[in-house]
């Protein structure tokens, strides 16, 4: 059953806020099964979502090698703030390397915005090619970089640009060919950032000890370049666009209480999710773990993450993605409360797996509501919304741990600060799944 079925009523009155602001005049027809038909017959079809099918499939293949390459590369970060602080940049705070990371995570959600409004009127081809091209350069350029600004500038602005353009009609165009079985395939859409996640810092702590710095960066960017292609030629739209009048956001959309609640929700979350990828690394390293070790623990925590983004896409189908989303993230809070006293190998290795297990299932599933929250058609520009305030919450945090950690000596305060923000989101999800059901459990 799907989410849709569950708590229609609900979620007619979010579609209607977005009806308000939607021309029904379609610009232009479709062919389907030799005949022309309006296209608005398409979006009012249930049964017109294929759920399957070889082509619906091989859109989740591209999908996922997009993820592979974005997301599965800046969640790489930790191995390259450990390399930074101690090596390339070693006269820079750990706090200020941290800005790298962060914009390149907070880019990653940023263009949403624009790229989510895009698709919603039928470009896509155009943006991600670009993007692509724009990235795999931007890769090859880290290779020559020497000072801070030369990071910030290619691997935090430039790079993570560029993945938010490429990411962005991802979650969108998922919407157009699944409906029931829609959490599997965004669950496998998330694997693909694991796997990248998984592969990218093992690669690059082994390659540059073969081959250097510069090197490993140009080995990343021929693979890069091989999985983009995947999109590339296996992304394509169902729907027809639509005309939606207005700008790139949709102002009547916080009007509906629960989708302004659950964005800001998105602010607070990433505000401490993305803390203990960023440093277990480093930590590990100052509690006495090999250098040689401590880098595979962030592709643990990758790998870990595989499961969670999986299972609770399957588990979103039948339960709902909030009742998955608020027990895994409850756990991970706990875990990252936990981390700072982490001081053995063995100890490392359990937070990294018990951590990553639970944050996949939140990356993975932490759009799905939205889906619910208006038109389809309009489903580009209200994730594109939601990813802005995320981007808020993925910018600042781990600057922020890094500042406490710089100020405090050490990283259990860090991980009271992340974890309580963890839970702080937690709380506002439980609030939102109360406003739209009218009760306190269901579906949802």
């Amino acid at each position: 059953m799907s989410v849709t079925a569950q708590h229609s009523p609900c979620s007619s009155q979010a579609r209607d806020l977005d009806d308000a602001t939607i021309n029904e005049v379609p610009i232009g027809l479709e062919e389907k099964d030799g005949k022309v038909v309006d296209e608005k017959q398409v979006y009012d079809a249930e049964d017109e979502f294929p759920d399957g099918g070889a082509r619906a499939w091989l859109v989740v293949a591209g999908t996922m090698c997009g993820t592979f390459s974005t997301f599965g590369y800046v969640n790489s970060w930790g191995v390259f703030q450990s390399y930074y602080e101690q090596n390339i940049l070693q006269d820079t705070s750990a706090s200020t390397i941290a800005w790298i990371g962060s914009v390149q995570y907070a880019l990653v959600f940023v263009p949403g915005l624009v790229t989510g409004r895009m698709f919603d009127l039928g470009h896509l081809k155009v943006p991600l090619f670009i993007a692509s091209v724009v990235f795999v350069v931007a890769t090859f350029l880290v290779a020559q970089c020497t000072q801070y600004w030369h990071f910030l500038l290619c691997q935090g602005l430039v790079s993570g640009l560029a993945c938010g353009v490429i990411f962005g009609p991802m979650m969108g165009i998922i919407g157009h060919w699944f409906r029931r079985r829609r959490g599997l395939a965004l669950g496998m859409t998330a694997i693909g950032s694991s796997m990248g996640g998984t592969i990218f810092p093992i690669a690059s702590r082994n390659l540059i000890n073969v081959v250097g710095f510069p090197w490993t960066m140009r080995i990343l960017g021929f693979i890069m370049l091989a999985a983009l292609s995947v999109p590339n030629l296996t992304l394509r739209r169902r729907l027809a666009p639509k005309k939606v009048s207005g700008g790139l956001v949709n102002p009547k959309a916080f009007k509906y209480a629960p989708f302004t609640i659950y964005c800001l929700s998105n602010i607070v979350a990433f505000l401490g999710l993305y803390t203990v990828l960023t440093y277990i690394d480093v930590s590990a390293t100052k509690a006495g773990v090999s250098e040689d070790f401590s880098f595979y623990l962030v592709s643990i925590a990758n790998a870990s993450s595989s499961i969670g983004r999986l299972g609770a896409g399957i588990l979103t189908d039948r339960f709902g993605p909030v009742n998955i989303m608020a027990p895994m993230m409850v756990i991970c809070a706990i875990m990252t409360y936990a981390w700072p006293f982490a001081s053995s190998q063995g100890s490392l290795i359990a937070i990294a797996i018990l951590y990553g297990v639970p944050s996949g299932a939140y990356v993975s599933g932490f759009l799905i509501p939205l889906y619910e929250m208006g038109d389809i058609s309009d489903v580009g520009r209200r994730t594109g919304m939601a990813m802005s305030f995320a981007a808020c919450g993925a910018l600042a945090g781990p600057p922020i741990s890094g500042a406490i950690f710089g100020a405090t000596g050490g990283y259990h305060a860090v991980g009271y600060y992340a974890g309580s923000m963890i839970l702080g989101a937690v709380s506002m999800m439980l609030l939102v799944r109360y406003l739209v059901l009218g009760h306190w459990w269901g579906k949802f």
